[in-house]
């Protein structure tokens, strides 16, 4: 698994071994990415559920400014600083403004003292269905104060999401059976 755009474009990502997480692929990232365009460029993100990190790193190598990384499993957090370390070299910056938070996304406190542009979700699949409004309500209310966040959701295909206060936005991914992504935003 690598990035697979911008500055740190070709850097390859550590996984933790085993099935702990489900890495975002490639090609999903690279999808996303170019959906989301110039969106990215100094964009403060929050990745939940992060697994390897690979969306948020992504964003910064496409030119997000910072980020936190929200995951629970200590082999992927450990991951994921590996991770942070390695893009940061191949950007030539210290990336002081990027955590990583030990957390489980859903008891998260809801609070940051810089509000995400981005917030990426990709959480195990067998839970979108019993966590996903507690996720949009807790992000509703840590978002409240910005004028435009995006929300990007990476879930199985059959799952059809209609979030109180968010609306679709687009789609990636048309099949049932594998993987797409949704892009919300707050409802007009």
């Amino acid at each position: 698994m690598r990035i697979t755009g911008g500055q740190a474009r070709g850097i390859t990502l550590v996984t933790p071994k085993g099935d702990a997480t489900r890495p975002a692929t490639d090609g999903m990232r690279e999808a996303v990415f170019s959906s989301l365009g110039p969106r990215v460029n100094e964009a403060h993100f929050l990745d939940l559920f992060a697994g390897s990190g690979a969306y948020g790193l992504e964003a910064l190598s496409r030119g997000a400014s910072s980020g936190t990384w929200v995951e629970r499993n200590g082999r992927a957090a450990g991951c994921i600083k590996k991770n942070i370390a390695a893009v940061g070299k191949s950007l030539r910056r210290e990336l002081i403004d990027s955590n990583v938070v030990m957390a489980d996304a859903l008891t998260l406190p809801w609070s940051k003292p810089m509000l995400p542009d981005l917030v990426f979700i990709d959480p195990p699949y067998d839970i979108i269905l019993e966590v996903h409004e507690r996720l949009f309500s807790g992000l509703a209310k840590l978002l409240a104060a910005h004028p435009d966040p995006w929300i990007v959701f990476e879930m199985p295909g059959e799952i059809e999401l209609a979030p109180e206060g968010w609306e679709l936005v687009k789609r990636l991914g048309k099949g049932a059976r594998q993987p797409s992504v949704r892009f919300y935003r707050r409802a007009t």
